[in-house]
């Protein structure tokens, strides 16, 4: 990124297309998941497990159900919110907010 203005900065990151959006959604690794995988940050996907380090629900863990490229968002199973009428939504959390404790091994080529 050459401009160090913060509104060409958004307008970037918005337009971006999906193909660079995914590195926007990635997240850091724990310490024990650093020395395993010698690796410091990871792109976080579907049945990974994640603690949330900032916000509302800081501290609180679950596995990763849904990662949305298009708005650079993240769902998480056990972090629900309870809506007026008593129907509980899952919360959008970005991933910078989260670290990755346990990956899911199922892709070979991920971790390579």
């Amino acid at each position: 990124m050459k401009s160090k203005k913060p509104r060409k900065q958004r307008k970037r990151a918005f337009s971006a297309p999906l193909h660079i959006k995914q590195k926007f959604v990635a997240a850091h690794l724990s310490k024990e998941m650093r020395t395993q995988l010698k690796k410091k940050i990871l792109p976080v996907r579907k049945g990974d497990e994640v603690k949330v380090l900032r916000g509302k629900f800081k501290g609180k863990t679950g596995k990763i159900t849904k990662v949305m490229l298009k708005e650079s968002r993240v769902l998480i199973d056990s972090i629900k919110i309870k809506k007026s009428n008593g129907e509980e939504t899952p919360v959008h959390i970005h991933p910078s907010n989260l670290i990755i404790i346990n990956v899911d091994t199922n892709d070979s080529k991920r971790l390579k």
